[in-house]
């Protein structure tokens, strides 16, 4: 057996970032943004109103100083022409500062009878002007790789950044395999149960930016397992779910190498999810995840999202792992590393006293992995423990 360490680093080397492809910027949310990008123009455009009022020039401003409003700004319906002495243009927010004015009285400030207007409180010193470019400048970037939020898009779209190079959505093929297994909504025989793994590592793979085929459910046949194979051949990532260990009926590994697949490793010193395998198929990589449940999904979050980010183009470094204190105290551990599924309870972690790979609703519940080096010694109740947010 490897370490959890080891098994990253290996899998890390499996795979390498896909091609960039350029997509409208309406369809930019939540990829991976490629290469830097550059402002085609300032933000705002031109000194704007930051409110209500009267464009004036700010030499000018003073307690009980009338002027004479000569014409009006609106945004989108600038006032063309200049602000003399004595003179204001009404202004609204987000309207272009007519030449000559340099300061804006907001209209709580004013009294106006016909077009003329005597300030009435204190101005104060804000100009309530938006400077051209205070924003953003023509010619400046953001920075790639990025995952691009909301927040991004809106800024790209303000840059007038109409399309987006960003990394291709790599093809991750799903692959569950046994014959006791059926899909949600069909009725299982007396000895067979509904496939759960491939439903929630679909989700969290394309939670992290993967395009996923589910494919057929392979039978424990040779034949059914070549059949599967041959649908996955173009994807970048082949994940498989069960038959990977050594038992009569785990055909995954032997199907697999005979079509071409290169070993890199075989079991992890870990908890749950030893039986893992991983190794170069055609031009892409491949996965054997366990079958049991709580370790497909716990292996895919620790070892298949960090392959993900390496193919997007993003930061692969070690997990950044965070810590708390414990609520509840744990024993020793044994020699693997182990997750263990936790909640929060009083702004520490408690591990659940089960920690059966098989239970899912112990995983929904869980809001934290627990992360135990192998032969961890016994923990009290307030020492602090590494964990993983899920």
């Amino acid at each position: 057996m490897i370490s959890v360490s080891e098994a990253r680093a290996a899998l890390l080397d499996l795979v390498s970032a896909v091609d960039v492809e350029t997509v409208p910027l309406a369809q930019a949310a939540g990829r991976v943004l490629a290469r830097p990008v550059t402002a085609g123009r300032d933000q705002p455009p031109f000194d704007a109103s930051a409110m209500d009022g009267y464009a004036v020039n700010a030499a000018e401003v003073e307690l009980h100083a009338m002027f004479k409003v000569i014409g009006e700004a609106a945004a989108g319906h600038g006032f063309q022409g200049r602000v003399g002495a004595g003179q204001a243009v009404r202004i609204f927010t987000g309207a272009p500062v007519p030449e000559g004015a340099s300061f804006v009285v907001i209209q709580e400030d004013v009294d106006r009878k016909g077009d003329l207007i005597t300030i009435t409180d204190d101005p104060g010193d804000n100009a309530n002007i938006r400077d051209r470019g205070r924003d953003f400048r023509v010619g400046q970037t953001v920075d790639a790789p990025r995952i691009l939020r909301p927040a991004d898009i809106a800024l790209l779209a303000a840059m007038n950044i109409a399309e987006v190079p960003v990394r291709r959505r790599p093809v991750v093929a799903l692959m569950s395999t046994g014959d006791e297994l059926v899909m949600p909504g069909e009725t299982p025989g007396p000895d067979q149960i509904i496939v759960s793994n491939t439903f929630g590592l679909k989700a969290m793979l394309e939670e992290h930016g993967a395009e996923v085929r589910m494919l057929p459910i392979a039978r424990d046949t040779d034949a059914s397992l070549r059949t599967a194979f041959g649908l996955a051949h173009d994807a970048d990532l082949i994940v498989t779910i069960g038959g990977a260990s050594v038992g009569d009926h785990d055909l995954v590994a032997g199907v697999a190498e005979s079509l071409g697949m290169e070993r890199a490793f075989y079991k992890v010193a870990m908890r749950p999810g030893k039986p893992l395998m991983a190794g170069r198929f055609g031009t892409g990589a491949m996965v054997g995840l366990p079958g049991n449940p709580v370790s497909a999904m716990i292996c895919g979050r620790v070892f298949v999202v960090p392959m993900l980010s390496a193919m997007l183009g993003l930061p692969t470094a070690a997990e950044n792992l965070m810590s708390a204190p414990l609520a509840a105290p744990l024993p020793a551990n044994g020699p693997r590393q182990h997750y263990m599924r936790a909640m929060w309870k009083d702004a520490g972690l408690q591990a659940f006293d089960s920690q059966d790979s098989s239970l899912l609703s112990v995983l929904a519940q869980a809001e934290a992995l627990i992360v135990r080096p192998p032969h961890d010694p016994a923990r009290d109740v307030g020492e602090r423990v590494n964990y993983l947010a899920i």
